[in-house]
């Protein structure tokens, strides 16, 4: 946990040397267990962002640090030139736990969507003889898939998008959680070839869609033959009290893109699941990874999902979560800088009564780091809650004190 260097230096050189893309709350982490995480002075947090849902199975889990370890002593990368005694074996069991063919591994989630926007457009050229080139996409506003140049052309977020330009074709936004906006642009348009949406959007502000909206979608999708695509990176792994999310409308989606807790905050992994049918449209030589399947990937992957079925995370996150919203829904009755409390499972936000352009939500978000719990505001008055799913119901009602301790210092 020691460091010869003191946060605010550690800071310093992170600003002089590293690019700005990152706007952190100022605390610099050494250490993390569980659900805690340690600054280099040595200060005691708990982890309320879980790196955006990487880390359910908590920092350093001891079965995913012993299979990292054990595995990075034996063989970490063939590339895919050559087999790996590793990879079938995590297909295997990913595949059947999810209840699909095949699966495309990949490492990062935003190579993952990529992948299944390549999947989705060559199945519909090859497949659903959708005329060359004019294959599209429907989306949903204020999405949110990755931070390619194919995927921010299609987001309507300014700061995602401006100045990347020229932007990818092939895609059409629709609002969020509006069946009617799908039946129309499905019923006008013969050259869609799938439907991409998060579960819940998480980078918008756990936005939590009307209950059967998903799973009206995914009839529309199945009417028109237009491939179903779940973005799960954030939503899934338990996170939202099942292990996907969209298992909540019990909807098997057509092609399903995972990542982020898949290796349990240990090392890059992301996969796209689909069924023969469609992923047989990709043969030897169109898609590929150097580091994609590779074996130390595969290890830390089986040993993730492991710790999610064997220690019961999802069933964990179910209750916990429901708890955590009773206890912050009591205090917001009365409250008035906090409005709302939205979330499924583990993955909750609250929304500040403050404008969007307004300082209060990360001026809150420093106070709670000063009370040992780190969150970080999105979309300006919007905070995300995602704690690591090892959390227990002693340490849940813990986080609560600290929360609702934190919001009254703010009530107006």
């Amino acid at each position: 946990m020691s460091t010869n260097l003191s946060s605010q230096q550690l800071i310093e050189l992170e600003n002089q040397y590293g690019a700005h893309n990152y706007h952190p709350l100022p605390v610099v982490l050494s250490k993390g267990e569980g659900v805690f995480v340690w600054d280099v002075e040595g200060k005691k947090y708990y982890d309320f962002l879980s790196a955006y849902s990487a880390v359910n199975q908590g920092h350093c889990h001891p079965k995913l640090v012993e299979a990292m370890t054990k595995q990075a002593q034996t063989l970490t990368l063939t590339s895919r030139a050559f087999y790996n005694d590793k990879l079938g074996v995590y297909e295997e069991k990913i595949t059947k736990l999810l209840g699909f063919d095949k699966v495309l591994p990949m490492n990062s989630g935003a190579e993952a969507v990529e992948t299944a926007i390549k999947l989705t457009r060559k199945w519909a050229y090859e497949e659903k003889q959708i005329p060359e080139q004019q294959a599209v996409i429907v989306v949903c506003e204020n999405n949110f898939h990755g931070r390619t140049t194919t995927i921010i052309s299609f987001s309507n977020d300014p700061e995602a998008r401006k100045n990347y330009g020229p932007y990818t074709e092939g895609f059409i936004r629709i609002p969020y959680n509006d069946v009617n906006a799908l039946k129309e642009v499905l019923e006008n348009n013969k050259n869609i070839a799938g439907f991409l949406v998060e579960p819940i959007q998480g980078e918008a502000g756990v936005y939590v869609p009307n209950e059967g909206f998903l799973s009206e979608a995914n009839k529309l999708c199945k009417a028109h033959n237009v491939l179903f695509i779940a973005d799960e990176v954030q939503t899934g792994i338990a996170r939202t009290g099942k292990m996907l999310a969209v298992q909540h409308e019990n909807i098997q989606p057509d092609v399903l893109v995972l990542g982020k807790a898949l290796s349990g905050g240990m090392y890059p992994v992301s996969a796209v699941l689909a069924n023969d049918e469609i992923m047989n449209v990709i043969k030897p030589g169109q898609h590929g990874s150097t580091f994609g399947g590779n074996p130390l990937a595969a290890a830390v992957a089986i040993a993730a999902l492991d710790v999610v079925i064997d220690e019961k995370l999802a069933e964990n996150a179910e209750e916990l979560g429901q708890l955590f919203r009773a206890e912050l829904n009591k205090y917001i009755e009365t409250s008035n800088i906090c409005t709302l409390v939205r979330g499924k499972g583990l993955l909750n936000a609250i929304v500040i009564n403050d404008s969007e352009e307004s300082d209060t939500a990360w001026n809150i978000c420093l106070r709670l780091r000063d009370n040992g719990l780190l969150a970080k505001p999105t979309h300006g008055n919007i905070i995300r809650f995602a704690p690591p799913l090892v959390m227990n119901k002693e340490q849940l009602l813990d986080c609560v004190a600290i929360i609702t301790k934190t919001l009254k210092e703010f009530e107006k």
